[in-house]
């Protein structure tokens, strides 16, 4: 670093001059990005990535968080608790960016009261709920995974049914959602072939990132 500094400080020779340019450049866009992520960036991030943001809409606190209050997720033997970042949102920072610009649809479709009653809600969870498994699916569960292992599993203290289920699923390569659709928020009823075909004049649907699960 003493000698990368000596030699910007030094003056310039024949023919270096736009090297020498290009590479302040280069330390000023490093440094510029570093104080934007620390200043703006990351702050912003974690004040989004709470559970208390996640229901401060009325839509997710009345909907889906009563849903999620009920679920082993909130209250267990164990006491541990998994907030909706834990399940929404992917630790990894590029899955976590795309999950986040997801998630902003909700916010959106709130605001054009898409989903701002009940029953509207209910009309669009079913396709809210197909884009977060598609999502999960695509991940293979690394939300999921972020906490549980086949691995680290005591298959031996599992009911014989659990047992068995988890056996073939890490035998045939099975993610999490495939088998455990509808665990934290209310399974919702899949449309029916008339109703599909009902739904080409309908609003867009919400596709989000942090939609029931």
């Amino acid at each position: 670093m003493r000698k990368l500094l000596d030699a910007l400080r030094s003056a310039p020779k024949p023919g270096r001059t736009l090297g020498r340019l290009l590479g302040l450049g280069a330390l000023g866009a490093v440094l510029a990005g570093v104080a934007l992520y620390a200043v703006a960036y990351y702050p912003l991030m974690e004040a989004t990535n709470t559970t208390e943001f996640c229901i401060s809409c009325h839509t997710m606190h009345d909907n889906v968080y009563q849903e999620y209050k009920k679920s082993a997720h909130y209250t267990n033997a164990s006491g541990v608790r998994a907030g909706c970042p834990d399940c929404h949102v992917p630790k990894q920072l590029g899955p976590k960016l795309y999950a986040k610009v997801r998630a902003a649809k909700d916010v959106w479709h709130e605001m054009l009261g898409t989903i701002d009653t009940p029953e509207k809600f209910e009309a669009r969870r079913w396709q809210m709920a197909s884009a977060v498994w598609g999502m999960m699916e695509r991940t293979d569960s690394s939300t999921c995974r972020s906490c549980h292992a086949f691995d680290s599993m005591a298959l031996d203290v599992q009911d014989r049914m659990a047992r068995r289920k988890h056996e073939s699923a890490a035998e045939e390569g099975k993610t999490c959602i495939e088998c455990h659709k509808g665990l934290v928020h209310k399974y919702p009823e899949a449309p029916t072939p008339a109703a599909a075909g009902l739904r080409g004049s309908d609003p867009p649907a919400v596709v989000s990132g942090s939609a029931p699960g």
